[in-house]
């Protein structure tokens, strides 16, 4: 799809406070059955990192802006990347961070300042890159008073089965619902190296202190977050 030029609002839920660090709205697309998900991360300094940037009402604009500067908005991948040009164009001291394997892309519609490789961590969070992508995908570590999110784009899908013709595509097709799970586009046209990507996947599930992972279409995993990745990385 085309990334807006202008601050274009769809349909989007409120935003969700899941740690004192850590929120998330989840929005709608285009001609697409398919939710989007927007996290925001405060880190140490005070300063807000935007991940997977959605446009927000007003409102609800005014609520991120009253929490903290946001200096950070990371585009992770070249799919992701529809309200990248409006947020930069809001915050324009904003820092644009993207995947180096994913930055040509990314450049197409907005200049990248640096990649997951030369963010700075502090303690709140820190980026990786995954394993067996050629670098064009990562993942956040967000740690809270409750314990440890990751935040992933496309690596890992949650989408429950659904009816109809979409569900049919998705269930079939891309085998992308019933997670969690990593998707067949992902599998097919992401992934270079399996087994490094499933290893990956699999270090990540032994995480110390895990309690969630979000996901960048669909529902948080919040019951069991590390067998949930393993369960992930057994259908790849």
């Amino acid at each position: 799809m085309k990334a807006y030029t202008t601050w274009t609002v769809l349909p989007h839920g409120p935003i969700e406070k899941l740690a004192e660090n850590l929120w998330r709205v989840e929005g709608t697309i285009e001609g697409m059955p398919l939710r989007r998900v927007m996290t925001l991360v405060k880190r140490a300094d005070g300063s807000v990192l935007v991940h997977s940037a959605i446009a927000l009402a007003e409102d609800a604009m005014r609520e991120i802006d009253a929490w903290g500067p946001v200096r950070w908005i990371v585009v992770p991948n070249g799919f992701h990347r529809l309200d990248a040009r409006v947020f930069k164009d809001r915050y324009p001291d904003a820092r644009v961070i993207a995947p180096a394997g994913s930055r040509a892309k990314v450049e197409e519609v907005v200049p990248v300042d640096q990649t997951y490789d030369d963010l700075v961590p502090d303690e709140a969070v820190h980026a990786v890159t995954l394993d067996g992508v050629a670098q064009e995908q990562g993942a956040l570590l967000v740690r809270s008073s409750d314990g440890v999110t990751i935040v992933f784009s496309d690596a890992v899908f949650n989408l429950p089965h659904r009816g109809g013709v979409a569900g049919f595509l998705f269930r079939h097709v891309t085998k992308s619902s019933g997670g969690p799970r990593v998707s067949r586009i992902m599998s097919w046209f992401v992934v270079k190296d399996r087994k490094a990507f499933r290893g990956h996947l699999e270090r990540l599930a032994e995480t110390p202190h895990l309690r969630r992972i979000i996901v960048s279409h669909e529902d948080v995993i919040d019951v069991n977050p590390g067998g949930a990745l393993r369960q992930a990385a057994a259908t790849v």
